[in-house]
């Protein structure tokens, strides 16, 4: 098989979330475990962070990984979906996994993958860890949905990492804040320690029960750290009990929504550090200020161009689009485009509530099945007071928006990871 020809059979012959949704979701480890077992269990030949989450979760493996390689360490990274390429999802040092060894790994392993049929999601993974299995010091691991029965989730982690809990994916997680903790709280290893990212009233109960019923050590990190940017600038404070202890002078990822991600990275840095790893202030500030070249983050508050600002960002869900909008408006441009799509199953009541009415939408799709059509999306959001036009593809959508808006103004794009995805320059 070519290497365009395994892709096609990865895209088509196995269910992938991010084309169909709920059904190529498996509520089980079977699959997972018997493809591990029946490659020699790769999942056990690395050490690794487990991160999970509703969002922030791809920010702090970003970070933690890019913080691990500037201290010298050999760092694998596994994380979803991808934007442009399928081998982003699989790094080592911030080198994407070569096309060869995906080539090979599908074709070696054909006939096992045609028995044991797993999901895309799950295949991805047996490669991932196949990959990183005596090749790193240490991997980290992105939950792709959810985390107790998160194809990840058969690794033995020496940390895991827990962000904000928001709604998303309540048809499969839960309809309530506290289902969708329990699942994420499957991450929670015996013995091992735990840090979430912030203590959120209506859900620390899940992950204090749940540690303590492992004996895992638990902290939140907003307990006792924190992160400002100075001046509304790019440099960074981190604080531990309210006092600074580092300075970053530059930071690649400018969202002020990031400021809980830092608290909880920094947070599993003193953990690490703890446990014997050698880190030094030096490479958490070369981690913080090369994240996005170290390891190849994007579409996180993903600056296109100025006069007037131009931003991407992949916040889809109610808790990552309200920062975002907070964000928005702590530039108070003097009129914001936005160019918005969505996919079919997202739960456009709580998000387009969040949305600025006074905002002019250009209304578009992704080119994936799950995408909401551009026009439903317009009609939808015209119930909540939001106004604008359909243009379908996400780049002439943009174009658009950039005839339109003035020096001081604003264009926003996302909605979906997969509108941010398509865009030429990201």
């Amino acid at each position: 098989m070519t290497y365009q020809e395994v892709l096609d059979y990865l895209y088509s012959a196995l269910p992938m979330y991010q084309k169909v949704g709920k059904v190529a979701y498996t509520k089980t480890l079977d699959n997972i475990i018997a493809l591990d077992e029946a490659l020699g269990y790769p999942s056990k030949k690395f050490k690794s962070i487990h991160v999970a989450g509703t969002n922030g979760k791809g920010s702090c493996s970003h970070l933690l990984a890019a913080i691990l390689q500037s201290a010298g360490y050999k760092v694998g990274l596994y994380t979803s979906p991808h934007l442009k390429s399928f081998t982003e999802r699989i790094r080592i040092n911030g080198q994407e996994v070569e096309q060869s060894f995906i080539q090979n790994f599908v074709t070696t392993h054909f006939e096992l993958l045609s028995q044991i049929k797993p999901s895309f999601f799950e295949m991805t993974v047996a490669m991932a860890y196949t990959y990183f299995a005596e090749r790193v010091d240490y991997a980290i691991i992105e939950v792709g949905l959810g985390g107790r029965l998160d194809s990840t989730n058969i690794i033995q982690p020496i940390l895991s990492l827990i962000t904000q809990i928001s709604y998303d994916h309540q048809d499969i997680l839960g309809e309530t804040l506290t289902q969708i903790a329990t699942e994420k709280a499957g991450i929670i290893k015996t013995q091992t320690p735990t840090i979430v990212s912030q203590r959120q009233e209506e859900v620390q109960k899940v992950f204090i029960e749940t540690a303590s019923a492992l004996n895992s050590p638990l902290q939140f990190a907003s307990d006792n750290y924190s992160a400002v940017f100075l001046d509304n600038s790019s440099e960074i404070l981190l604080l531990r009990h309210g006092q600074t202890i580092l300075h970053l002078p530059e930071c690649s990822l400018r969202g002020t929504y990031q400021l809980h991600n830092f608290a909880g990275v920094f947070c599993a840095v003193d953990a690490l550090r703890n446990m014997g790893l050698k880190i030094s202030d030096l490479a958490i500030q070369q981690g913080f200020s090369g994240v996005s070249h170290i390891t190849g983050l994007k579409g996180r508050w993903q600056i296109l161009g100025t006069n007037p600002l131009c931003v991407a960002d992949v916040a889809h869900n109610e808790g990552g689009l309200r920062e975002v909008i907070r964000q928005i408006q702590a530039y108070a441009p003097t009129q914001t485009y936005i160019v918005l799509g969505v996919v079919r199953d997202k739960d456009l009541q709580k998000v387009l509530a969040l949305l600025p009415q006074n905002a002019c939408y250009i209304f578009c799709q992704a080119n994936i099945e799950r995408a909401l059509d551009a026009s439903i999306l317009k009609k939808t959001a015209q119930q909540y007071g939001l106004e604008g036009m359909v243009i379908k593809d996400p780049n002439a959508a943009l174009a658009k928006a950039r005839t339109l808006a003035q020096a001081n103004d604003l264009i926003f794009i996302g909605g979906s990871t997969f509108v941010v995805a398509e865009i030429d320059n990201l």
